[in-house]
């Protein structure tokens, strides 16, 4: 074939994308065990953190082991559905279902100073999703600790969601007014006023992270409300 003609150039052309989608898709193939590994460990760490514990990727495996007595999946009845991993559960699958379909995992941990139920939570921030873990105390009304992060918020403003500053503002904090009605956290701006047991200060120039943090706060409290009466009274 003539390697000057129009023919030769479109087939080398057509034989090099092949060749480099097949190489591409082989090392895509080969890394993804390790990537859902990472994932793994990743998510372990944030669960704990929830309980204000620190880890490695190094040692969170085991520690997670150790410190997270049991897990379970239920539904918005509170009622416990079996067959399910809840730590396989997708929480951003779960978001596109009504609320009375979704299916919400917890974890619990047993502290030094009594039983702690984690929830899992899944919003929207700025610029893509945010998502985290809130742990409650055996009363099921005071938070023992909160994590966040997220996929893309500006680092300086939004991002801020995921430092520990902000997060240690959620310790102590009270989901449940004096009458007893569940009325999540208030992220305030500026200038906002609100009970301060249940609210904590927004960030600085994060308006919309702020919200969008307060609505899934909302939204997930909501979604296990009735677990969270069941377990309270």
């Amino acid at each position: 074939m003539d390697r000057n003609s129009n023919n030769y150039t479109f087939l080398y052309a057509a034989v090099m994308v092949i060749l480099v989608a097949a190489i591409l898709a082989t090392v895509a193939m080969s890394l993804r065990p390790r990537q859902e590994r990472n994932t793994e460990i990743e998510k372990k760490q944030n669960i704990l953190a929830s309980v204000n514990i620190q880890t490695t990727p190094a040692n969170a495996e085991e520690i997670y082991a150790e410190r997270i007595q049991n897990q379970y999946v239920v539904n918005a009845q509170g009622e416990r559905v079996e067959g399910v991993d809840a730590f396989e559960i997708e929480l951003r699958n779960e978001r596109v279902k009504p609320i009375e379909e979704r299916l919400l995992p917890v974890f619990e941990f047993q502290g030094e100073d009594g039983l702690k139920y984690i929830f899992e939570m899944r919003g929207a921030g700025l610029w893509g999703p945010i998502w985290g873990f809130i742990s409650l105390n055996e009363d099921m009304s005071t938070i023992y600790g909160a994590n966040f992060d997220h996929q893309g918020e500006t680092p300086g403003l939004g991002a801020e969601i995921s430092t520990d500053w902000f997060q240690e503002d959620f310790k102590g904090k009270e989901i449940f007014n004096e009458s007893g009605e569940l009325v999540s956290i208030t992220v305030t701006k500026v200038g906002q006023e609100a009970p301060e047991d249940h609210s904590v200060d927004g960030i600085s120039g994060g308006t919309i992270t702020s919200k969008g943090l307060q609505d899934m706060l909302e939204e997930g409290f909501s979604a296990y409300r009735e677990f969270i009466t069941q377990k309270k009274s």
